[in-house]
């Protein structure tokens, strides 16, 4: 198998039974860049979407583009490769997102969805079409380089190649959605394809985006204009550092998450630990787009280096990064609904759960599916092959979610709005000033 293809592909069907799939889609991490050659080799590895190398060109193309970009987005990327490995920059012919060259090898069509193309930086995600002004003030090669936008996401982009077909062991004619981000999937599996159903996905990143009929547009750069997977929009922030953060607990303490919890749980401290906080920003931050930011723990007193007060102010730390972003999306527009799906590795931590329903003050209910991007695909892929709109399809056929429902605490809302207060002004004093 493609080694591209280790990563979220999945079946209309049960993948257990290969003969009966008849469609597929891919979800993909987004932004990072693919570099291909005349003859469609790749150049060099994929720039990932958490490579913050490209930060200084992300400033230089905010001044030109009027809005913020962060290192994430795309062309960054593509200006950096220009200036730091000019070589390969020459012998580029095609710029393509993971999501993109795996659709490439399963049909040999080179396209871009809106969905994925919105975390380029070039989309004009409005009129929903390259950005050219754009991608001519970086250079005039770009747009020969970005290949054409799939005007639908309710259409096939193509079927398997028979050799690939042949190589997965699935039949001939498979049909290939034109699939998307892997948050623009995970929204689908999650069932967050009607006006303001809101996501928080708690992973290696922690991202919170919503369902919108109208775009969001954010000049600052901490909301994300995207395009979602059924013709609408799907406003998101990103945060570079989630469940890394308790990690770095576990390993420090060498304690199991059980354990840890168990500790955080019984500790004195309690919601806000006690003034303890946790600025998460271990591998620098995208939002707030503060590159150059670094982890810090801040108020501590005698006595405050303990697993469980540490685990949980973690927790916090993380938690409060995205609740900070949710409460600029509401001030922007968002009109978010009484609940919070919640997906990823941390929404099996059940404190962690109870934080964020705490913090948001806000209902949380978990998807049956943990794999919310990958049953994404899948319903894409399904609604592709029925010849109807994802939008309905996905409402004809919403994922189950648990029975659980995580109710707020209304006792702990007044100690969480102060640990935010805490959380953005100490963030500010300590890296605002570093940001151009």
């Amino acid at each position: 198998m493609d080694p591209a293809l280790r990563g979220d592909a999945t079946g209309a069907q049960n993948p257990s039974k290969p003969p009966c799939v008849k469609a597929i889609s891919v979800s993909g991490q987004q932004h990072g860049l693919v570099v291909l050659g005349e003859h469609d080799e790749v150049l060099r590895p994929a720039k990932l979407w958490c490579d913050t190398e490209s930060a200084a060109e992300a400033e230089e193309l905010s001044a030109k583009f009027g809005w913020k970009l962060v290192p994430s987005f795309t062309i960054t990327k593509l200006l950096w490769l220009k200036r730091n490995e000019p070589e390969t920059y020459a012998a580029t012919r095609c710029v393509l997102l993971p999501h993109d060259y795996v659709n490439w090898w399963l049909t040999g069509r080179k396209v871009m969805e809106l969905g994925d193309a919105s975390g380029t930086g070039v989309l004009d995600v409005e009129g929903r079409r390259w950005d050219t002004a754009a991608m001519d003030a970086v250079d005039a090669r770009v747009r020969e380089l970005f290949p054409p936008l799939v005007a639908s996401p309710d259409q096939a982009i193509g079927t398997l190649r028979p050799e690939v077909a042949a190589q997965l062991g699935l039949p001939a004619g498979v049909v290939v959605g034109p699939g998307s981000g892997d948050n623009a999937m995970s929204a689908l599996g999650a069932g967050a394809a009607v006006d303001g159903a809101t996501v928080v996905s708690q992973g290696t990143s922690g991202t919170i985006f919503a369902s919108s009929s109208t775009a969001i547009l954010d000049p600052t750069g901490l909301i994300c204009p995207f395009c979602d997977a059924t013709g609408n929009y799907l406003p998101l922030l990103c945060t570079l550092n989630c469940t890394r953060v308790l990690e770095e607990v576990r390993e420090a303490f060498g304690l199991d998450h059980e354990r840890l919890t168990e500790l955080a749980e019984a500790d004195a401290a309690g919601p806000g630990c006690g003034g303890v906080t946790w600025l998460p920003y271990l591998i620098g931050e995208r939002t707030p787009c503060w590159p150059h930011a670094s982890g810090a723990l801040l108020g501590l007193r005698p006595g405050c280096m303990r697993p469980g007060l540490l685990y949980r102010a973690a927790i916090e730390g993380a938690t409060l990064s995205l609740l900070s972003g949710f409460r600029r999306m509401t001030a922007a527009g968002l009109r978010p609904g009484a609940q919070l799906r919640l997906v990823g590795g941390g929404a099996k931590n059940r404190l962690w759960k109870q934080v964020v329903a705490d913090a948001f003050g806000m209902e949380v209910v978990l998807p049956a599916e943990p794999d919310s991007a990958a049953l994404g695909a899948a319903l894409q892929a399904a609604a592709v092959l029925q010849g109807t709109t994802v939008s309905d399809y996905v409402a004809q056929h919403p994922p189950p979610m648990l029975d659980q429902v995580i109710k707020p605490n209304p006792e702990h809302r007044a100690a969480y709005d102060e640990a935010l207060v805490r959380f953005e002004s100490l963030g500010k004093q300590l890296f605002a000033q570093h940001t151009k």
